[in-house]
Protein backbone atom coordinates (compact mmCIF):
# COMPACT_ATOMS: atom_id res chain seq x y z
CA UNK A 1 0.00 0.00 0.00
CA UNK A 2 2.90 2.47 0.22
CA UNK A 3 1.99 5.50 -1.82
CA UNK A 4 -1.21 3.91 -3.14
CA UNK A 5 -4.73 5.02 -2.38
CA UNK A 6 -7.34 2.46 -3.31
CA UNK A 7 -10.41 4.20 -1.91
CA UNK A 8 -10.43 7.99 -1.84
CA UNK A 9 -11.41 9.86 1.29
CA UNK A 10 -10.95 7.14 3.89
CA UNK A 11 -8.44 6.58 6.69
CA UNK A 12 -5.39 4.31 6.64
CA UNK A 13 -7.29 1.80 8.78
CA UNK A 14 -10.11 1.73 6.25
CA UNK A 15 -7.55 1.31 3.45
CA UNK A 16 -6.24 -1.79 5.22
CA UNK A 17 -9.82 -3.01 5.65
CA UNK A 18 -10.33 -2.60 1.89
CA UNK A 19 -7.20 -4.61 1.11
CA UNK A 20 -8.20 -7.36 3.53
CA UNK A 21 -11.74 -7.68 2.15
CA UNK A 22 -10.55 -7.66 -1.47
CA UNK A 23 -7.82 -10.24 -0.84
CA UNK A 24 -10.10 -12.52 1.16
CA UNK A 25 -12.79 -12.39 -1.54
CA UNK A 26 -10.20 -13.11 -4.24
CA UNK A 27 -8.81 -16.10 -2.29
CA UNK A 28 -12.27 -17.53 -1.71
CA UNK A 29 -13.34 -16.92 -5.31
CA UNK A 30 -16.29 -14.73 -4.36
CA UNK A 31 -17.77 -11.95 -6.54
CA UNK A 32 -15.86 -12.94 -9.68
CA UNK A 33 -14.10 -9.86 -11.06
CA UNK A 34 -16.02 -7.54 -8.75
CA UNK A 35 -14.05 -8.24 -5.54
CA UNK A 36 -12.41 -4.79 -5.52
CA UNK A 37 -15.72 -3.04 -6.20
CA UNK A 38 -17.48 -4.92 -3.40
CA UNK A 39 -14.58 -4.19 -1.02
CA UNK A 40 -14.66 -0.48 -1.88
CA UNK A 41 -18.43 -0.27 -1.42
CA UNK A 42 -18.17 -2.06 1.93
CA UNK A 43 -15.46 0.32 3.18
CA UNK A 44 -17.38 3.39 1.99
CA UNK A 45 -20.53 2.11 3.74
CA UNK A 46 -18.55 1.59 6.95
CA UNK A 47 -17.00 5.06 6.60
CA UNK A 48 -20.41 6.69 6.18
CA UNK A 49 -21.99 4.75 9.06
CA UNK A 50 -19.21 5.91 11.38
CA UNK A 51 -20.31 9.50 10.72
CA UNK A 52 -17.28 10.62 8.74
CA UNK A 53 -17.74 13.33 6.20
CA UNK A 54 -16.90 12.56 2.58
CA UNK A 55 -13.22 13.18 1.93
CA UNK A 56 -12.14 13.13 5.58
Amino acid sequence: MPGKKHVRGVSEKEQRMYEHIAEQARREGRYGGRAKEVAARTVKKHHKQRGHATGH
